[in-house]
């Protein structure tokens, strides 16, 4: 996503939400909502467009400081990679140094035993080792050297050995200040690659916690904007809905024995209700315990193990009390036919909720139990099973409501 289009999208998210989301009281306590409402709420949009382009601003700026982080963590990232690859050179030429100086130390001591044997060797021949004495006791190579007239005294051989221990000393010692070196060098690279490491993972860090919060942000308001959105469409379901039942009740005035032809009931229910409001709860509770057991919708079942919708209204209102001749399993339609069709405004927990495509009882395809509070007991579908709802939540359908 562009920054262009991320901050577009979470503008418009913003507007709506506080369009429909910061409504007056009447907005959703009204039925119908008026045309003045509606205008009123257009007002609202508008105002609330300097806290969008705000909150537009706010965006902008993280996601600059977004692309900066981004180059600091990359330049932190070569710096560390760079330190990896000195420490590896710096750990290479201490090995070598330590080798070198180890080849050193055991140089000079063969050649100090090789010095030794050859004074016992003149020791058994009786000949003078007193320079050679002098020489093996001497503290490090100067020492050493400053008995090298000694060699005025000693054959060939003796002289190459005290040649090869003056040598082998030397070696030593360099070699020595050269491991010491490369040693002190490893540990400063070492650290190095750890201060490297830490600023790296602390712009990480801060990297990620700015991509942390801005997600958040979206997250928020693609919430919000899913609840405007249910918002303003039950506004615009509920107005339509009541102009619907204007227009049925303008109707039904018209052919007022229409009810007549129906054996029971008619295109505009029953008369009266059949059952009290202790039943109505009772079928309530009913259809709550099988939707918490999180039991199974099957087509044409009405329990006990699973339920279609109009066979949790069935079995729902039969555990109440109703049985035959009064009450039967119907289909959703036939079921609002013997039903007295309400107002969706003056539902009671109980009632039934029926859903048509076109507002007609040849179209209805689904019905629930009014739970109160907007919401309702159902069985929805294979898919989604028995489920508590919101009475609007059903795309596409209007619903009607009836008093059994």
């Amino acid at each position: 996503m562009t920054k262009f289009k991320l901050i577009r999208g979470l503008t418009t998210l913003v507007i709506v939400f506080f369009s429909v989301s910061i409504l007056p009281p009447a907005f959703a306590t009204k039925h119908k909502p008026t045309i003045a409402q509606i205008e009123a709420a257009k007002k609202i949009e508008e105002e609330k467009k300097k806290s969008a382009a705000i909150s537009a601003k706010k965006l902008s700026s993280a996601l600059g400081n977004l692309k900066k982080l981004a180059i600091l963590a990359a330049e932190a990232n070569k710096k560390y990679v760079s330190a990896i690859n000195e420490l590896a050179i710096a750990v290479r030429e201490l090995n070598v140094a330590t080798k070198v100086m180890e080849a050193a130390e055991a140089e000079v001591f063969q050649t100090h035993r090789d010095i030794g044997k050859l004074a016992v060797a003149a020791y058994i021949s009786g000949s003078n080792m007193g320079g050679i004495e002098n020489l093996l006791s001497a503290n490090g190579p100067q020492d050493a050297i400053d008995t090298i007239s000694l060699l005025d005294n000693l054959g060939s051989k003796n002289k190459v050995a005290l040649e090869r221990f003056k040598a082998a000393e030397e070696i030593a010692k360099q070699a020595k200040a050269i491991a010491v070196i490369a040693k002190e060098r490893q540990v400063k690279v070492t650290e190095k690659v750890a201060v490297a490491k830490k600023e790296a993972d602390a712009i990480r860090d801060a990297q990620q916690a700015e991509v942390d919060k801005l997600q958040a942000v979206q997250d928020k308001l693609q919430k919000e904007l899913a609840s405007a959105r249910k918002v303003r469409l039950t506004l615009e379901q509920r107005r339509q809905l009541a102009l619907l039942e204007e227009a049925r009740s303008i109707e039904a005035g018209k052919v007022p024995n229409q009810a007549k032809v129906w054996r029971g009931g008619g295109p505009t229910g029953v008369a009266n209700s059949r059952t009290t409001v202790d039943q109505r709860l009772k079928a309530v509770e009913f259809a709550k315990r099988q939707v918490l057991a999180k039991k199974p919708y099957v087509w044409g079942d009405e329990g006990p193990n699973a339920f279609d919708c109009s066979g949790l209204v069935y079995a729902a209102y039969k555990s109440a009390g109703l049985g035959w001749p009064i009450w039967d399993r119907l289909n959703s339609g036939l079921f609002y036919t013997y039903t007295k069709q309400i107002p969706i405004a003056e539902m009671e927990p109980g009632d039934l909720i029926f859903y048509s495509y076109k507002g007609t009882q040849s179209t209805i395809h689904h019905m629930s139990i009014y739970a109160g509070g907007g919401m309702m007991w159902e069985a929805r579908s294979t898919k989604k099973g028995l489920r508590y709802s919101d009475i609007y939540s059903m795309p596409g359908m209007m619903p009607f409501a009836g008093r059994v």
